[in-house]
């Protein structure tokens, strides 16, 4: 059968028009053939040599032997000895080679069939949440999905993170033979830190991190000088899982580090550290350029930006549009212990600055996003509702702050920005605010509506689906509550 029926079958569903093989195994064939620069191959019907779909639906491709044009083709492999085909590659000298047994069983059909729904566009924004989803079963996806996840990796990065366990020994098979995939042989497969790659090893220090932070720490600072700048910069910013005192005198000594990046992380942790060596520094510098006298904040920007002040993460050379001195005064002061004020955020926003009044309050903004503060987070919040300051706050307190936003706010852009810095799966309260808001909108201004009925539909409980569905008939919160149906039944089969 020629790549034009396969795809005629493809189109009108093999309900009308019959297809003897495995239609899905046939199609990734050519796929692979094709991304790999070969001419269409005129499969055969399946015969006894040609391989059989196993238990769950797989096959194998293989590359065959050099034909009489002096190109490989590629056939269904037979299945291998754990009831799945092997993926081989063809050799000029005609050996070939199989791809190695895979150690993990793959996700149910029914799961598979959704992810190529999902990668065809059906609801293409949950990508992420079924690799998620999928990854934390400890499963995989069956080969016929491969080639076109491993593209799609190729393209979006933000998907990579489960890439490497999911694709299996399969898909790290032929990412070492498509240079275009490559990628995935840098993302964590569940290898020990003494024979991982950097992405195993990260995934390592970070589990060790959270089980033992102080042997965590000890392993890292053991072969500090052997890492890599770049594994230098990853793996510091581990030690932000359990940062407490102890990791100190380690990250004092990394502000001396060769990269920028590193001492960039390396400070942020202290700066989270109110009696870090670092923030001592940093609180005399902001007492030098701020006094608090009555209800009065006067203010007097550093004159210069030495060395000591760039060892301890105040960077020289200001963004484009924000001067020097403001530069060097906001850093300075957001890297400064909120507690140095002596006095509530709140009661520090109503007082008068004559002078750099927006540059201290972006600092306070940026010093509790910094120092993950709680009460400077919420105070900060009221005066300035930043997605970043929703993260120092607890899953709940963040939906109820956002609740009220909802409720009290229009919808533009920044309420979606708010909503998107909120933890998901979103509860009962800001679930309803939500709805609320989207049937009002949906009253002058139904056209508007679309970027908040997706993150409604992505972010709220899958499980208040009954809740949704009742809430209201009209269409808007009809296609939440479809997506919510979808997003149920796409995490029940991978279950």
């Amino acid at each position: 059968m020629s790549w034009e029926d396969l795809a005629s079958t493809a189109l009108v569903g093999t309900a009308r028009r019959p297809y003897r093989g495995d239609l899905l195994a046939d199609a990734a064939v050519e796929v692979v053939r094709r991304r790999a620069g070969q001419r269409p191959a005129v499969a055969a019907d399946p015969a006894p040599e040609q391989g059989r779909p196993d238990e769950a639906g797989e096959v194998a491709i293989q590359e065959g032997r050099p034909d009489e044009a002096g190109e490989g083709a590629i056939q269904e492999g037979r299945p291998d000895e754990a009831g799945e085909g092997a993926i081989q590659e063809g050799r000029r000298d005609g050996a070939r080679e199989a791809a190695p047994l895979e150690e993990r069983p793959a996700v149910s059909r029914r799961a598979a069939e959704r992810l190529v729904g999902i990668l065809g566009g059906d609801h293409g924004r949950l990508l992420p949440e079924w690799l998620a989803a999928a990854a934390a079963t400890g499963r995989r996806v069956p080969p016929f999905v491969l080639p076109e996840l491993l593209e799609r990796g190729r393209r979006d990065r933000s998907i990579r993170e489960h890439l490497g366990v999911l694709a299996g020994r399969r898909g790290r098979w032929l990412a070492g033979r498509n240079p275009e995939w490559a990628y995935l042989l840098e993302e964590p497969t569940g290898e020990t830190w003494e024979l991982g790659g950097a992405a195993d090893r990260l995934a390592h220090l970070r589990g060790l991190r959270a089980a033992d932070p102080a042997r965590a720490r000890e392993l890292l600072r053991g072969g500090w000088e052997r890492e890599t700048p770049d594994d230098r910069a990853r793996f510091v910013e581990v030690l932000a899982d359990g940062l407490s005192m102890a990791d100190e005198p380690f990250l004092e000594s990394v502000l001396d580090d060769r990269r920028r990046e590193v001492r960039q992380a390396a400070a942020n942790l202290l700066t989270r550290l109110p009696a870090s060596r670092l923030a001592r520094r940093m609180a005399e510098r902001a007492l030098a350029c701020v006094s608090v006298e009555g209800n009065v904040i006067a203010v007097e920007p550093p004159e210069a930006c030495d060395r000591g002040m760039e060892r301890d993460g105040v960077r020289a050379k200001p963004p484009r549009g924000i001067g020097e001195r403001a530069w060097w005064l906001q850093q300075v002061v957001a890297r400064a212990p909120l507690g140095v004020w002596a006095r509530p955020p709140a009661e520090l926003l109503a007082m008068r600055i004559p002078e750099w009044d927006s540059e201290i309050k972006a600092a306070w903004v940026r010093g509790a996003v910094l120092q993950r503060d709680p009460e400077w987070a919420r105070a900060m919040f009221a005066w300035d509702p930043i997605a970043d300051l929703l993260d120092s706050l607890p899953p709940a307190e963040q939906q109820d702050l956002a609740a009220a936003f909802v409720n009290k706010h229009d919808l533009d852009s920044q309420l979606i920005m708010v909503l998107g810095g909120v933890s998901s799966p979103w509860r009962e309260g800001l679930a309803t605010a939500v709805l609320r808001k989207i049937i009002q909108v949906n009253v002058h201004q139904p056209w508007n509506l679309g970027e908040l009925v997706r993150l409604a539909g992505e972010r709220i409980d899958p499980g208040l689906y009954p809740l949704v569905f009742s809430y209201s008939p009209v269409e808007p919160v009809r296609r939440v509550a479809a997506l919510l149906r979808f997003r149920a039944d796409m995490l029940k089969e991978l279950r």
